[in-house]
């Protein structure tokens, strides 16, 4: 698969326009050249938005739709677990971490402090090219 993986808080940020005008070409280009993905996670956690408006869900599900969503399939329960016997993260990063390994596809997040010693995880965020 040619994908990226996008966090919650990415694909609010980009949808917002809250990213710098250099994160956004960054992954206005990610965008271009890869597979949008989202953990099944993430796109719980978007349509669950509190401060989401009409239009915000409208936009989101647009995304949402033209994404590939990633089922909790067998492969990655397994390595969530496996995950989870070595770090102290929460579940929910533990499933969208899992998703990026188990399909070996980068996580686009700005919240790498939470994945960053997960052996494998291949991370990019785009506040580090504004």
């Amino acid at each position: 698969m040619n994908g990226i993986l996008l966090d919650t808080n990415t694909v609010i940020y980009y949808l917002q326009h809250q990213f710098p005008a250099e994160a956004m070409n960054f992954v206005d280009n990610l965008l271009d050249s890869a597979d949008p993905c989202l953990s099944v996670i993430t796109e719980i956690e978007l349509l669950c938005w509190k401060a989401a408006t009409l239009q915000d869900i409208k936009l989101l599900q647009d995304f949402i739709d033209d994404s590939t969503v990633i089922e909790l399939e067998k492969s990655i329960k397994l390595k969530a677990i496996e995950i989870r016997r070595q770090h102290k993260i929460k579940l929910p990063d533990t499933i969208i971490a899992a998703t990026a390994l188990t399909y070996n596809i980068p996580l686009i997040t700005r919240n790498v402090v939470d994945f960053k010693d997960i052996a494998g995880i291949v991370l990019q965020n785009p506040w580090d090219y504004a």
